[in-house]
């Protein structure tokens, strides 16, 4: 059996400060939008810029860490996995949007390295994983 890579890297800045929910079982879930941008020049030397918005959801610890340390603006690295989803309003009208599902987080803008984070140890480099394989 062969198989299967599902793995997403980007480098951006927050589009919005992070929300964080709990679901019914109990479990935290952080959701955000990341911007990644690129810039070129055009054959006649025009300076072009293009942006990028991903979805980014972070769950258990990892949601945690996420809604504390990070805030709209800031750059970050984020890797994880593509994911999917599918849902139909209640007009019937069937809808998708792929959002990237987080595996590890880490702060990169030193404007907000020296946030003082409760329990957090600024010594330590700003690297969070996810504890969860499986969500």
């Amino acid at each position: 059996m062969t198989r299967g890579l599902n793995k997403a890297m980007i480098i951006g800045s927050l589009a919005r400060n992070p929300e964080m929910r709990i679901t019914p079982s109990g479990k935290p879930v952080t959701t955000f939008s990341v911007g990644t941008s690129r810039t070129w020049n055009s054959s006649d030397g025009q300076k072009h810029t293009e942006t990028e918005w991903f979805n980014i959801v972070a769950w258990g610890e990892l949601a945690d860490r996420c809604s504390q340390s990070l805030s709209k603006g800031q750059q970050v690295y984020i890797e994880g996995r593509l994911q999917t989803r599918k849902w139909e309003d209640t007009e019937g009208t069937k809808h998708s949007s792929i959002e990237i599902v987080a595996s590890e987080m880490i702060m990169l803008d030193s404007r907000f390295e020296n946030k003082n984070l409760a329990g957090h140890d600024s010594s330590q480099a700003d690297r969070f994983e996810s504890e969860d394989s499986v969500y």
